[in-house]
């Protein structure tokens, strides 16, 4: 059995969740989302708890029946947790005339390219920008979905990695980024 299978997960109030033909569904306060599970897990919910098991009757080998174990048990658990308290994200632009700016979920980035880059994000995640004075700008992204707020820092990273030479890019607000040494002159 996967370590992270066995583990039950508590439904906090305000949450419910609910198990419909394969597919758990998980509504709160912050939104509603949904997650297909595999023939080879049963999920049951009882007493205010979602526990998992494997289904040992499956067809499905061994291995790959507890890799799904723990992905499902995670998966729904980052739901749970998504519409109870949500997820939050903040991406900081570091570089000489690196700007953002939104309108709605409409984001404009500067990023020391010829043209500005646009990006439209979907309704499910709510953006605010903040551009102060000797600060980084900052992007302060929430959602109650993890693996789309990732998708979307992904995405937004891309347009401009941080470097190791200047540290400059877009990054996670605390990132460290490793520094690397330029070309020494050669000494004659």
């Amino acid at each position: 059995m996967s370590r992270i299978g066995k583990l039950p997960i508590a439904i906090p109030a305000g949450v419910t969740v609910t198990l419909d033909n394969g597919t758990v569904n998980v509504k709160g306060p912050k939104g509603e989302l949904s997650q297909k599970v595999d023939s080879s897990i049963i999920v049951k919910i009882a007493d205010g708890h979602v526990t998992f098991e494997v289904d040992e009757n499956s067809p499905v080998n061994y291995k790959q029946k507890q890799a799904f174990h723990g992905l499902y048990r995670a998966l729904v658990n980052n739901m749970v947790v998504g519409v109870s308290e949500g997820y939050k994200k903040v991406l900081e632009l570091v570089g000489v005339g690196y700007r953002v700016s939104n309108q709605g979920n409409l984001l404009e980035f500067s990023l020391g390219y010829t043209h500005p880059i646009f990006i439209q994000l979907p309704k499910e995640v709510k953006v605010e920008t903040k551009s102060e004075r000797n600060q980084n700008p900052l992007v302060i992204l929430e959602s109650c979905d993890k693996a789309l707020l990732g998708l979307i820092c992904a995405k937004i990273r891309s347009f401009r990695m941080p470097e190791p030479y200047k540290g400059k890019g877009v990054l996670f607000q605390g990132e460290v980024i490793r520094r690397k040494s330029g070309k020494t002159a050669a000494a004659k």
